[in-house]
This record gives structure tokens, sequence and C-alpha cells, in this order.
């Protein structure tokens, strides 16, 4: 009967982040959760809290950061589209996350057509010769 009563208290953190699709295991989740990336209402969270219909979370994932409200709670993972009917994200989430899209789109790159893997021995004296001030 406890199994019951648990199963109404809500659905673990670390499943609902998994079935909700902001990571892509259940293990990421809980060591999201543990370095605390995760934070419900501003607080630290531990994987195995229960997650109620309602509560706000903050989502840190190696892609962005999200501000979420739980309208769902689900254990399974499904398709994307099930998926995003768990959560509503906040508009001021989403206005940063596409401010942040927009500014990394604009942000400069250092891509260099040559380097690709280790460098040559003529590119890697350069480099220290570089390092050193010599030019």
């Amino acid at each position: 009967m406890a199994r019951d009563e648990d199963k109404e208290a809500g659905t673990r953190l670390d499943k609902w982040l998994w079935a909700a699709r902001f990571f892509k295991t259940r293990s990421l989740a809980t060591d999201a959760i543990d370095a605390g990336h995760v934070r419900i209402g501003g607080d630290r969270a531990k994987p195995a809290r229960h997650l109620k219909v309602g509560e706000v979370l903050r989502v840190l994932t190696a892609g962005d950061e999200y501000e979420i409200t739980v309208l769902a709670l689900s254990d399974k993972r499904g398709p994307a589209d099930a998926a995003r009917q768990l959560y509503a994200e906040t508009d001021a989430s989403q206005q940063a996350r596409a401010q942040r899209k927009v500014e990394r789109a604009l942000a400069p790159t250092f891509d260099h057509p040559d380097l690709k893997g280790r460098p040559s021995k003529k590119l890697r004296r350069q480099l220290d010769a570089f390092s050193r001030g010599d030019r």
C-alpha cells in the first residue's frame, strides 16, 4: 500500500526529467540534479524527490536553461509531442533562450580550415613561437 501512496504523491524528479526529454538518460538527469542544475522553486532538489503538478522548475541542460511549470506527471518516456505536454515554459524563459540563440549565432567562430585533428610539426612550432612571444 505504501507504493500506492507514493504514486499519488507524484513522480520522481529524475524520471520526470527523462520522460519530459530534458535529458537522454535517467543517469544524466540524476547527475544534473546532484550537480545543482535543477531547482524547484529556487531550492536544490534530490533525484528521488516527488514532483507535483504546478511546481516551477529551473533546468540547466547542456544546450540551454529552461524555466518551466509542471502540467502533468509521467514516468514513461514517449514521443517528443507527448513530452511537450508535460510542461509549459514561461514567456520570460522563451525570450531569454531566443536571445541566447541569437547571441550564439552572432558570436565569432575561430575555426581554421587546416586545423582538423592534431597540428602538424610546422604548425606546432608556430604555436610554440607565438605563445613564447617570438612571433
